[in-house]
């Protein structure tokens, strides 16, 4: 009778002390993925912050040249400088930062560069969707963090002077240049505040 109570009680010790472990156990994992959590969301953040520095630039870079190539030679010239210098802004910041830069359009311009793959057409879809629901073109982006690598994807919305190269409006000239340039434009027909396309980036990590 001693020794069965006697091991009653060693049972009875044993199932304490794995309650107590499991328990630990459990409460060690869910601080670890609160830790993961916290970490993953820094991560991104200055992941974010670093794609929108780059996409600012790139607007900075490029439309100086533009409004200097209005005032110079009109919208046509514009246009002109347009296509060779916003792919060579693109490969610049791409090399200096290592992310890949590119602008991306449902109705693209420049099929060869800015033409979306099948993740990045889905995005611009729900894009127009959250722009025709009143939502400003200029709050619209979209960050994704998994599989090595982050992709950033920024809405650029149609302002009054993208009118005279994508409107509804365009002059002769104007369509003139634009199919010299671009013979399979399709870049044509917004409306302001619509959403014309997107910067796409890419780090891998």
């Amino acid at each position: 009778m001693f020794i069965n109570m006697s091991l009653v009680f060693i049972c009875f010790l044993l199932l304490g002390f794995s309650s107590i472990s499991v328990a630990h156990t459990v409460a060690d994992n869910a601080i670890q993925e609160k830790v993961t959590q916290g970490k993953v969301a820094l991560e991104k953040k200055a992941l974010t912050n670093e794609a929108k520095a780059i996409v600012k630039q790139f607007a900075g870079q490029l439309k100086p040249q533009l409004k200097q190539a209005i005032k110079s030679g009109g919208f046509e010239h514009a246009v002109q400088v347009c296509s060779v210098q916003a792919p060579k802004i693109a490969q610049q910041l791409s090399m200096q930062t290592g992310w890949s830069v590119k602008r991306i359009s449902l109705k693209a311009r420049n099929a060869s560069a800015a033409e979306p793959n099948e993740f990045e057409r889905g995005v611009l879809e729900k894009f127009n969707k959250r722009q025709q629901a009143g939502e400003p073109a200029a709050k619209i982006a979209y960050a994704k963090l998994s599989e090595g690598k982050y992709q950033f994807i920024k809405a650029q919305g149609v302002q009054g002077l993208c009118l005279n190269c994508h409107g509804q409006n365009i002059t002769p000239e104007v369509k003139q240049v634009l199919n010299k340039y671009y013979p399979n434009d399709k870049a044509t027909g917004y409306e302001l505040g619509q959403i014309r396309g997107a910067f796409s980036l890419t780090k891998r990590l």
